[in-house]
């Protein structure tokens, strides 16, 4: 059962019809109770640093996702904007993020992009997993990856990156630390690639 974590922010619907055609079965958490019991937890989150971390510290489900993913050892997967809020602090914003990972969000440096439209990172790009992880099984080569940010998840240690995309700058696409994963990247919107990495995740 994965848990979907609706606090207003990101497609809840679009990982349901993921799971949905992958026969994973499914519930959507929008209370500190509907997080009861819970095995496995995916964070979306779309648009501005500070606005999502004041809805989720507004849904009531913070003190629950702390115990259940730093006490409990849940596995939790945050995606794009849920990942940077996994993060201590990003330079869009004022909130303090979750402090999962040791990590800041960083904008872009638009001076080392060579596309005429420089943000947000827009599109598709490879995503290489630089160790071997099961997060990434059946993913090792030329997979690709749908991404919209132009603020970057920033490791301060190095060995919690697990893939790297190349965006001005070589940057962080996907994390872990120990029960806990962050995607940069829209799996949900990245076709069989995507639907390959949200069943890897279901089979962690």
């Amino acid at each position: 059962m994965i848990t979907l974590i609706d606090y207003g922010v990101g497609n809840i619907f679009a990982f349901q019809n993921v799971y949905k055609r992958l026969d994973i079965p499914t519930k959507i958490a929008k209370t500190s109770s509907d997080l009861e019991g819970a095995e496995k937890l995916i964070l979306p989150g779309v648009g501005a640093f500070d606005y999502a971390m004041q809805q989720l510290n507004a849904s009531g489900m913070r003190d629950k996702l702390d115990e259940l993913v730093l006490d409990k050892k849940i596995p939790v997967i945050g995606i794009c904007v849920g990942m940077q809020m996994m993060g201590k602090k990003s330079e869009e914003g004022r909130e303090e993020g979750l402090k999962w990972m040791d990590a800041e969000i960083i904008k872009f440096d638009e001076s080392l992009i060579r596309q005429r439209t420089k943000l947000p990172h827009m599109g598709w790009n490879d995503v290489l997993p630089i160790r071997n992880h099961p997060l990434f099984s059946r993913l090792e080569h030329n997979a690709i990856f749908y991404f919209l940010h132009s603020y970057y998840f920033k490791c301060n240690d190095h060995s919690n990156t697990i893939a790297i995309s190349d965006y001005g700058l070589q940057f962080t696409s996907a994390a872990n630390v120990d029960n806990i994963y962050g995607i940069q990247f829209h799996p949900e919107k990245s076709h069989q690639y995507g639907e390959i990495l949200l069943d890897n995740f279901a089979k962690i």
